[in-house]
C-alpha cells in the first residue's frame, strides 16, 4: 500500500486548507484511514481518524475546526482544516491502518503564520 499526501502549504492564522490522502496498492477497503502530525521537538500525535462505517475520532485541539472523511474515491481521505492556527503548524502523515500493517505517507508541511 503506497499513500499519496497533498494540499499542505502556508497560510495564515484563521486560515484554511484542506489535506487529501489517496491510498494505492489495494483493491481492498482499508479500515480505518487518519491523520497524524509532528511538530519540531515533538511526538507525532493522532489528528483525526475515520473508519469505513464512517466512525471518526478527533484530537481534542482540532475538534470543532477539523474534519475528516472519506473521498469519493475508495480509499481516499480528507482533512479540512479551518480556523488554522500557529500551533496547528507541523508535518502533517496520513497513516492506512489494517489488521496487520500499518502504512504511513511521506508527510506534507502545514505552516501557520501568525
Amino acid at each position: 500500500v503506497q499513500l499519496v499526501e497533498s494540499g499542505g502549504g502556508l497560510v495564515q492564522a484563521g486560515g484554511s486548507l484542506r489535506l487529501s490522502c489517496a491510498a494505492s496498492g489495494t483493491i481492498f477497503p482499508i479500515p480505518t484511514m487518519g491523520w497524524y502530525r509532528q511538530a519540531p521537538g515533538k511526538q507525532r500525535e493522532l489528528v483525526a481518524a475515520i473508519t469505513s462505517g464512517g466512525s471518526t475520532n478527533y484530537a481534542d485541539s482540532v475538534k470543532g475546526r477539523f474534519t475528516i472523511s472519506r473521498g469519493n474515491f475508495k480509499n481516499t481521505v480528507l482533512l479540512q482544516m479551518n480556523s488554522l492556527k500557529s500551533e496547528d503548524t507541523a508535518v502533517y502523515y496520513c497513516k492506512a491502518e489494517r489488521v496487520r500493517n500499518n502504512y504511513w505517507g511521506q508527510g506534507t508541511q502545514v505552516t501557520v503564520s501568525s
